[in-house]
């Protein structure tokens, strides 16, 4: 029986390492990318592996949802090279959102909702964050402020002011969760939430802005929503 090429056995012109420095990466497919991160493949060779994976998960945007266990179970992985995987997706994303917020103004609904809709809209549980503003609503910092499960996430005043509290030149606030259900539907919940946050901004001297539910299929604004 044939072996499945290695990358070794490639023209060196050909090996993905050296089309990504001589071509830039975005001549390399889904697999030469995600066999640069693997490094090794084992007896079939790491593009057979990285097609493997990506396969398994149903491509990139599986790749990017996938956890670090999902990948584990695939033949050839492991715990090691899936934390790796996991790791280089999680940096790509921080990178993205760095590259976007950067001197990133945000005057209206929708500004926020183009930040935070790629990392919120397809997370498997709920996830509350805080979008921190100077006083030209410009993005200071992101910080999570709560964490829960598929159809709950905490989002305290107490935490999100505490948060916001500690940025130096913090004057306004955005906070915003997900729905995994991929409907931006408000809850009764929300909507008191909403109110409760506004009000402790008022007390503190903090703009509140609005507090936006993203989803698959789309995102809200309480503020426009007429929570407040």
């Amino acid at each position: 029986m044939n072996e499945r090429p290695r990358v070794r056995d490639y023209a060196p012109a050909d090996r993905p390492r050296e089309r990504l420095i001589s071509l830039g990466p975005a001549a390399l497919s889904d697999a030469e990318v995600l066999s640069l991160i693997l490094g090794t493949g084992g007896r079939d060779g790491v593009l057979s592996l990285a097609a493997r994976v990506l396969a398994s998960v149903g491509g990139p945007g599986g790749l990017a949802r996938a956890s670090d266990r999902e990948l584990a179970r695939v033949q050839g992985i492991g715990r090691a090279k899936a934390a790796e995987i996991v790791a280089a997706l999680e940096l790509g994303r921080r990178a993205a959102r760095a590259l976007v917020a950067e001197r990133t103004q945000i005057w209206r609904p929708a500004d926020a909702a183009a930040l935070l809709t790629p990392r919120l809209a397809h997370l498997p549980h709920e996830e509350s964050v805080l979008l921190i503003l100077d006083q030209r609503h410009r993005v200071l910092r992101e910080a999570i402020v709560g964490v829960g499960g598929v159809a709950h996430s905490p989002m305290e005043p107490r935490e999100v002011f505490a948060a916001a509290l500690r940025e130096p030149g913090a004057a306004a606030v955005i906070v915003a969760h997900n729905h995994p259900s991929g409907e931006a539907t408000p809850s009764a919940d929300d909507v008191a939430i909403t109110r409760r946050l506004s009000r402790g901004a008022d007390l503190l001297g903090i703009e509140f802005i609005d507090h936006l539910i993203v989803a698959a299929r789309g995102w809200t604004s309480l503020v426009e929503a007429g929570a407040l």
